[in-house]
């Protein structure tokens, strides 16, 4: 029996749904996936992603010009959906549908969802900011209770949570709306017999993330009238809106209760997802002539101000704990966390040594529980990799709701071989594999930097062996050379010295000059993990930084590849 889940991925961003669902179980396969942002033109997250997980599948078009027969028919449609005004301006009289606001993104899942008619998708998993259930100020919970009828109206009965990721044991305190749908018939709609039971003790969202109800919190009311009528008359004349964080709705029936969450388990916190310090580059560091500003952007203030219409107020805020405590799960962290500018809302810690830093970019993944330097990339900026992590989700509630579908659908435990928590990686390596159905011709990012080429310095040459030629020759400038055995390596090479690193290909002789940016202990399945050879082997880390003109013809003899040459050497020839 196939247990595959099609997944289409909608306002991907870098993947972290794709992250936690693979996490959740090795049945999730994403078969297609957009990611547009349309305020740049240099597409950051879209980069990221096809770096990490191949272009098959991947579009970087604008949503609104993506036609529906373009995107295949698929089994859950999953996405991060942009926080708007959900108002309608206008509804198709002819055609019986609606039609929303320019640029509302909601209408765009709307309309892919209608178009594909019957071959619409069983589930839909979707994620919002938790405001989304009170907004807008004028009609609190209006857009909340578009969506909810318009889902309704497509067949799918809904449940949605708002949950804050450190009430469950991980490392950030970041509340978010998840929406989970099943379309009627579907196997888990079947399993839906009470709504309260449901909500409270069986459902998909109660077995992921166990919560209690708030002693007499209910509130259950139908959403009536067209989605027109929604938008204008919904909750005119109240100011709380109906929905709590926990609901259910069955044809436009709501059941909706305020949650709190009930967690027994291990926690992490701030503390546990720093790095040391020596591995923190020197522009993280708060100097003391910056501390003072630092200081004061976080302390409590009252400024005297006078608006543009001549208008005199005074404004306020309090003060914020500084440094952020590491005995603690983090803040929320935002958009603007990227920069060297103090700022209010900036994480800040101090370090085992006294001083104070901001956090580098792979804690920051560590927050919303990315692997490490899933965003890594020779042209994206650690600013703009903070952006992409402050518009992320946290890759762990996707995981455990993806374990919970995948049991309400076949009735058994998910197996994932793609743990997060073991996908930690200090030196990602490309995965050659996930382009060996490509018919273009590959195109790698060139080094940004320049290294200044010192003749005097050491180069190793090393004989590539026929099994590994192809990848010193696909143009990636970063690569892995392992050595023979380790007892074969010559134990006189001075590591010490080396510097530089050049393949000898055979019949060509040497061109290409790297870097030897780490060396260290690995073995041969790291490039061929079909070979299954762990054998420890001296492993270097390399980074290409010079192409000559031309191959120069060395000898590969033991003498040459091991002794003490140096790049003057090799350019005499």
């Amino acid at each position: 029996m196939n247990k595959d889940i099609k997944v289409v991925e909608l306002f991907a961003g870098v993947g972290g749904f794709r992250i936690g669902l693979e996490g959740a179980s090795d049945c999730y396969k994403t078969i297609w996936n957009n990611q547009w942002e349309p305020s740049t033109q240099h597409q950051d997250a879209s980069i990221v992603y096809r770096a990490r997980f191949g272009k098959e599948g991947h579009s970087n078009q604008d949503i609104n010009l993506v036609k529906t027969k373009d995107i295949p028919d698929h089994d859950l449609l999953v996405g991060g959906f942009p926080c708007q005004d959900y108002s309608v301006a206008s509804t198709l009289s002819k055609s019986g549908g609606i039609e929303g606001k320019k640029g509302v993104l909601w209408w765009q899942i709307y309309r892919i969802l209608n178009e594909k008619g019957e071959k619409r998708p069983n589930y839909l998993f979707l994620e919002n900011v938790d405001r989304i259930i009170n907004s807008p100020a004028t009609q609190r919970g209006r857009d909340f209770a578009i969506i909810l009828a318009s889902l309704s109206d497509l067949g799918y009965v809904v449940e949605w949570r708002i949950i804050n990721a450190a009430e469950y044991g991980m490392p950030q305190r970041r509340r978010r709306t998840y929406i989970l749908a099943y379309r009627k018939g579907s196997t888990i709609a079947r399993k839906v017999q009470n709504e309260r039971d449901w909500l409270l003790f069986d459902g998909v969202m109660a077995k992921a993330f166990p919560f209690e109800q708030v002693y007499r919190s209910e509130s259950i009311f139908d959403i009536e009238g067209s989605i027109k009528e929604v938008s204008d008359n919904f909750n005119t004349d109240k100011k709380l809106t109906p929905f709590g964080n926990a609901g259910i709705m069955i044809d436009r029936h709501v059941y909706s209760v305020a949650a709190d969450s009930r967690y027994e388990g291990p926690c992490q916190l701030l503390g546990d997802i720093i790095v040391d310090e020596e591995f923190v580059p020197e522009e993280f560091y708060i100097s003391d002539e910056e501390l003072p500003k630092w200081q004061y952007e976080k302390g409590a203030k009252k400024i005297h101000r006078v608006s543009k219409e001549g208008f005199e107020y005074d404004f306020s805020e309090g003060g914020m704990a500084f440094p952020d405590p590491l005995d603690r799960p983090s803040r929320t962290m935002i958009t603007g966390e990227g920069g060297t500018a103090p700022s209010r809302f900036k994480h800040v810690i101090q370090t085992r040594s006294g001083r104070y830093r901001r956090l580098i970019p792979v804690e920051l993944e560590r927050l919303n529980m990315f692997p490490d330097n899933q965003t890594l990339h020779a042209e994206v900026s650690d600013g703009r990799r903070a952006f992409l992590m402050g518009n992320a989700l946290v890759c762990g509630i996707v995981r455990e709701v993806g374990k919970s579908l995948y049991r309400f659908i076949y009735d058994e435990e998910p197996v994932s071989t793609h743990p997060i928590e073991e996908r930690r990686d200090h030196q990602p390596k490309l995965e050659l594999s996930l382009f060996e159905h490509s018919e273009d011709k590959i195109v790698y990012t060139a080094p940004k930097k320049t290294v200044g080429l010192d003749p005097m310095k050491h180069v190793l040459i090393g004989l590539v062996k026929e099994d590994n030629k192809e990848y010193f020759l696909d143009g990636c400038p970063t690569k892995i050379y392992y050595t023979g055995k380790t007892k074969n390596f010559p134990s006189t090479i001075a590591l010490n010295k080396l510097f530089y690193f050049m393949p000898y290909i055979k019949g060509k002789g040497v061109k290409d000059l790297y870097l030897i940016k780490i060396a260290r202990i690995g073995s041969k399945a790291e490039i061929h993990p079909k070979s299954n050879d762990k054998a420890p082997r001296l492993v270097f880390d390399l980074e290409l930084i010079h192409q000559f003109k031309e191959y120069k013809n060395i000898q590969p003899n033991i003498f040459h590849t091991y002794r003490d040459t140096t790049l003057l050497a090799v350019e005499d020839k």
